[in-house]
């Protein structure tokens, strides 16, 4: 639905997430367990009460915070229902200790089931976006990132597919190639080809998600073979890219 990138359910039990990127806002509510998390180098944990919101193109981890895992549910919502001004703010206080908040995303993910039920999912939407609004009227925006670094970024995300070789992206920026990794890594939290790895499984999520099979998916967002796609899928996502589509579906 308009808004929404993905929807996604899960239950881990000693899965950890590498640090890694999401270009969507990530609304998250923790079921059963808790979960311990670095968001742009700085340690969180989201407990049951609250609900928690990770920015987008800001770097974080997930791992679980006891023995017995953690089970999630997550939205993963786009730039229509949060402005992207709001990403400071979001980066200073992740988690939202609001009981009313939280019904209203349980809500929404009962509705999403629901067939016929478009427009109550995004009139519910509607009041989640407002509700988050209020938690971060007073956004700090976020310092600007080097320009060396956003035009590096620029061009990871321009050849996605065809990848970029080090010595390439220093000759087109005019930089030496470990001055301009530390430079990536220090305005985006992560090396260039975490952030690279990172964006072509958001984009394999989504072609998965639409049900092109996994064999086609890798070589379409850039991965040598399915072989390399499912480790690296596994490794970030925390299952493997059939048992997504299937479970999706």
């Amino acid at each position: 639905m308009p808004g929404i990138t993905e929807v996604f359910h899960a239950w881990f039990t000693d899965h950890a997430y590498p640090e890694h990127t999401h270009d969507t806002w990530t609304l998250l509510v923790v079921d059963e367990g808790a979960i311990r998390y670095d968001l742009d180098r700085h340690e969180h944990g989201a407990l049951r009460p609250g609900v928690t919101l990770l920015p987008p193109h800001v770097s974080h981890t997930g791992r679980a915070a006891t023995p017995y895992g953690f089970r999630k549910r997550v939205l993963y919502l786009d730039s229509e229902v949060l402005d992207t001004t709001l990403i400071g703010r979001a980066v200073d206080t992740p988690a939202l200790g609001d009981e009313l908040l939280r019904t209203r995303v349980h809500q929404l993910h009962r509705v999403l089931d629901a067939p016929g039920a478009d427009l109550e999912a995004e009139s519910r939407l509607v009041l989640i976006g407002d509700r988050i609004r209020e938690h971060l009227k007073a956004p700090a925006p976020p310092p600007a990132p080097d320009r060396l670094a956003a035009d590096l970024r620029d061009l990871l995300d321009a050849r996605m597919v065809d990848g970029l070789a080090l010595r390439d992206a220093a000759a087109l920026l005019h930089a030496h190639p470990a001055h301009l990794v530390r430079t990536f890594s220090r305005a985006y939290g992560l090396p260039p080809h975490r952030y690279l790895t990172g964006r072509r499984i958001e984009a394999a999520r989504r072609r998965l998600l639409d049900g092109e099979p996994p064999a086609q998916v890798a070589v379409g967002v850039g991965f040598h073979d399915q072989a390399h796609l499912h480790r690296h899928f596994t490794r970030l996502v925390g299952t493997t890219p059939g048992r997504y589509a299937r479970t999706a579906a």
